[in-house]
């Protein structure tokens, strides 16, 4: 046997296999001669068949059969000597001109595309640039974050005329009438100018207005319209209003607190504006914390510099979800994949050079941390704690054992970033809501 690599890209190479009877024929012979002691062919005893005959049955089927087990075994552990690390699964180069002639063949060629990267190199050193982002509740944000819970807790009325503030109920419709959809809106989350069209109005009032009036924003953000349901909004609109719903902002006094933190949590305005400002800067915490880190993993994979087998994964991808998955859906996907896939390689490597290692132990408390939030937010966390073990066994073991992977792989990416952290200098930076937003839409 025969086997070579010829590279013809820096991620890219073939694999070439050459048999000769040599390599398969021993093995071929001994299978038909373990089917000749059991054969049960009509007209002979069984297992008193001729070899001849079991060779012409049953020849071509073991032929095939060993060649495909000789050349997986071949294959795999020539790929396992290799240095470099290998990145889906080889794909077979199927030639119509060198179609196999099974019956008459004695020497055989295979070849095979395979897509690599060659050693990954990331010192953990001054060249590579974090940031440690720390968002800052202030105090505008308090006062906004009060004002939506007064009017999330506040009462609900049905005046007969519209003000602003209001949210509206009604039909937005082409003035032409070739399309419409019953939604509500807030007032004022319109432009200035558009707004004072919908103040001061009735029930079954008719609102006309071009569309130009509204920011291309505000289809989304006030309107709810879906990407497809903005193409129907050129042109002239009207608005049948059917309801106006108004909130009467709810006082700051015991009941309120006690709705938002449950009883006795705070027992003044002053408690509970702190309440609320500590509640958001926690949130906030674990936002800046995800950002940082984010940021972070950016940072490695540019100092990394690792080039995929681009054409190649693509060409993988089609052919292991044959079927499932076309050229259009992988060029679209492709890009978060191999972001994605640029990370786990960048993770696996320096937790093999730094010994970090996920514990079992690991799992099952992330585990028991997210079992926890999901449930906090229904409120039935305290609740849950005596079921806890059952809760994680459940989780664990779904989806065929790939929740438990997908934890692992977790909990390494957070102690690979713990440990990524304590190496390098990170430059604390505090940022305001403003700023991050600004930055996330970078």
């Amino acid at each position: 046997m025969e086997i070579t690599l010829d590279k013809h890209s820096a991620n890219q190479a073939l694999v070439k296999i050459n048999l000769k009877p040599a390599d398969y024929q021993p093995k071929v012979d001994a299978k038909l001669k373990d089917y000749a002691k059991k054969a049960n062919i009509k007209g002979f005893r069984p297992g008193k068949a001729p070899i001849g005959m079991v060779k012409n049955l049953y020849g071509t089927s073991v032929l095939v059969e060993e060649i495909n087990s000789i050349l997986g075994e071949s294959l795999n552990n020539f790929l396992k000597e290799q240095t470099f690390k290998i990145l889906g699964d080889p794909i077979p180069v199927e030639s119509a001109e060198e179609k196999i002639d099974w019956k008459k063949q004695t020497e055989f060629d295979f070849e095979y595309k395979i897509g690599f990267v060659e050693n990954i190199s990331l010192p953990l050193d001054s060249t590579i640039e974090a940031t440690n982002y720390q968002i800052k509740v202030d105090d505008k944000l308090v006062d906004e974050t009060l004002e939506n819970l007064k009017s999330q807790y506040g009462e609900s009325t049905n005046p007969e005329v519209s003000e602003a503030g209001d949210n509206l109920y009604g039909d937005l419709a082409k003035a032409d009438g070739t399309w419409s959809k019953t939604l509500t809106f807030p007032i004022d989350q319109l432009t200035k100018k558009l707004a004072t069209k919908f103040i001061g109005v009735e029930k079954d009032a008719v609102i006309e207005f071009p569309s130009k009036d509204v920011k291309k924003a505000q289809w989304e953000e006030a309107f709810g319209l879906t990407e497809e349901e903005k193409e129907h909004v050129e042109g002239d609109l009207t608005f049948t209003v059917k309801n106006i719903n108004r909130t009467k902002a709810a006082e700051m006094n015991q009941d309120f607190f006690d709705k938002i933190f449950g009883p006795d949590q705070v027992a003044s305005e002053e408690e509970f504006v702190q309440k609320v400002r500590e509640t958001l800067q926690a949130n906030y915490d674990k936002e800046s914390k995800v950002f940082t880190e984010e940021e972070l993993k950016k940072a490695l994979v540019e100092k990394a510099d690792i080039q995929l087998p681009d054409e190649f994964l693509k060409e993988w991808l089609i052919k292991a979800n044959e079927g499932k998955v076309t050229e259009e859906d992988v060029a679209k996907e492709y890009p978060a994949y191999a972001r994605q896939l640029t990370w786990s390689l960048i993770s696996n490597h320096l937790a093999t050079e730094n010994g970090v290692k996920a514990e079992h132990e690991d799992v099952i408390e992330k585990t028991k941390q997210m079992v926890r939030e999901q449930f906090a937010a229904s409120g039935l966390g305290a609740q849950m704690e005596d079921s806890m073990d059952m809760f994680v066994d459940n989780y664990l073991k779904g989806e065929e054992g790939q929740n438990y992977m997908n934890m692992l792989t977790s909990v390494q990416n957070d102690k690979v970033l713990a440990m990524v952290k304590e190496k390098l200098t990170m430059k604390d930076k505090e940022i305001s809501i403003d700023e991050f937003k600004e930055l996330l839409e970078k």
